[in-house]
């Protein structure tokens, strides 16, 4: 007799179905069945509900007591709160790393661009879908640009308005191709390395603001 085939961890199906969340393999609003889901991650109906459960916890799915689980629906009201609010805050950080960030930070930061800049944005196997190396090396960037600013509470803040809005971001770079992405992280680090924090707020404003632009017609129906 054949030996069982062993089942995939908590840890990977999390991985997995998070990333066919953000490519838009599970609609918004989609009901998440076990069944299929068991079927595709080749995990148990527990561990399914585990992952499922940490990914409510970063707001890509929703749980509903004594329904079960859907991706979370996507709305331009929602959009536009959660862009503004986290443009405030991340503006504030930004502001406090500029004035207090040491040269360590500041080179830290050209590391993490450097990074980001070398690292393929598609995947080679799939052209429609965004790379995880440059999706690790884009979040890198952006934790980093923050980190100078010295308050912890600050950047727990960020860091969960960043996983809020990483659904509407990704599904955002499938709707408008031709964005220069790398052109608006240049322009955010180069405001940074010059301590101009007025031009730095403006261009990391004007980077968020873009998502909401490019989703807007899609979801301007929705309420």
């Amino acid at each position: 007799m054949p030996p069982e085939k062993a089942r995939a961890s908590t840890e990977v199906v999390h991985a997995l179905i998070r990333a066919d969340l953000l490519a838009g393999v599970h609609q918004p609003g989609e009901k998440l069945k076990f069944s299929p889901l068991c079927e595709r991650y080749g995990a148990s109906v527990s561990v399914i509900r585990e992952a499922l459960t940490h990914l409510a916890g970063e707001g890509l799915v929703i749980a509903e007591p004594r329904i079960g689980f859907r991706v979370r629906d996507v709305s331009l009201q929602d959009l536009k709160d959660l862009t503004a609010t986290r443009i405030d805050i991340e503006s504030l950080a930004l502001r406090y790393a500029i004035e207090r960030g040491d040269v360590e930070w500041e080179s830290r930061v050209v590391a993490a661009h450097h990074r980001l800049e070398r690292t393929p944005m598609v995947s080679a196997d799939d052209p429609a879908r965004i790379a995880e190396d440059w999706e690790s090396a884009h979040g890198c960037f952006h934790a980093t640009l923050l980190d100078g600013c010295g308050s912890p509470r600050l950047l727990d803040i960020a860091r969960g308005l960043r996983d809020a809005a990483e659904f509407y971001r990704r599904w955002s770079q499938t709707r408008d191709p031709d964005r220069d992405v790398a052109g608006e992280h240049k322009g955010i680090l180069e405001a940074t390395l010059a301590r101009d924090t007025d031009a730095a707020e403006a261009r990391l404003r004007a980077h968020y603001a873009r998502t909401v632009e490019i989703l807007e017609p899609a979801l301007r129906d929705k309420r």
